[in-house]
């Protein structure tokens, strides 16, 4: 069997992320990888003509992707991503959902309300850190993966992302306003902005902090801590409990669930 070239597809609730990996003598690297905005009304001729313009910025062609692999939390828009891949790679996607062998026994009550992305992260940190490990990943949601040291999938926490508490303070406070994340020249803040910036970075990291340590309560002390999501290293920067920064966490972990179901390939 020739070597594949893989593109794989997170849909998030603010973000699209794409990666493609190449492989060669069976070992991967991911080639290239974009950020789209998740966009409920877009069409598949419209995607079909971005991706394209993607693909061409970096010299590949479309035609190169031999198989594609897809993640949602955004179940209206997989039908929509389905067509772009029939169209402009001749391929059929596979769906992280049920059905997909992941490695990862997942104990939750009810396995099904886990969202794909949430697995896809608990995979990637599993496979590459090891157990116990907890996958913080800072997206429209915040929220803690929690992988028990046989490699299970326990349980996590959710919180507001630090966009969306943002938006809300802004929304329901009409004198405060919109502030860059970054850090301020001290904690107590002289100005509004520098005060709003002071909560929002130092508030978050203390509040990753604090649930850390909670969680290390009841997985174990020594479970490891992996950082994700656009604002993962910004975090990371004042957290004491992040212990690594993986930006590609979530497009690696669909580059692991490929290969896991290597065998249902067409």
């Amino acid at each position: 069997m020739s070597e594949p070239t893989l593109l794989v597809i997170d849909i998030g609730n603010t973000n699209v992320s794409l990666g493609v990996y190449d492989y060669e003598a069976s070992e991967s690297h991911l080639a290239h990888h974009w950020r789209l905005s998740t966009n409920r009304e877009q069409t598949s001729d419209e995607l079909v003509i971005s991706l394209s313009a993607l693909f061409a910025s970096e010299g590949r062609k479309t035609t190169e992707i031999t198989d594609v692999i897809l993640s949602s939390v955004v179940p209206p828009v997989v039908p929509i991503w389905e067509r772009v891949s029939s169209k402009l790679f001749n391929q059929v996607p596979q769906i992280v959902g049920p059905g997909m062998r992941t490695g990862m026994p997942v104990r939750y009550e009810n396995p099904h309300e886990v969202g794909a992305d949430r697995i896809v992260n608990a995979v990637a940190a599993f496979e590459i850190y090891g157990g116990p490990v907890i996958a913080v990943d800072f997206g429209t949601a915040t929220t803690f993966d929690c992988i028990s040291e046989r490699g299970e999938y326990v349980g996590g926490v959710i919180c507001p992302g630090i966009h969306i508490s943002m938006e809300a303070l802004f929304d329901r406070a009409s004198k405060l306003h919109r502030v860059e994340i970054a850090r301020p020249k001290s904690v107590i803040g002289r100005t509004t902005t520098s005060a709003l910036q002071s909560g929002l970075l130092y508030g978050n990291s203390g509040m990753v902090d604090a649930m850390v340590k909670r969680i290390r309560n009841e997985l174990g002390s020594n479970a490891k801590v992996v950082a994700t999501g656009g604002l993962a290293r910004r975090i990371a920067n004042e957290s004491e409990a992040i212990e690594e920064v993986a930006p590609f966490l979530t497009l690696d972990g669909l580059r692991i669930l490929f290969e896991k179901n290597l065998d249902d390939r067409d």
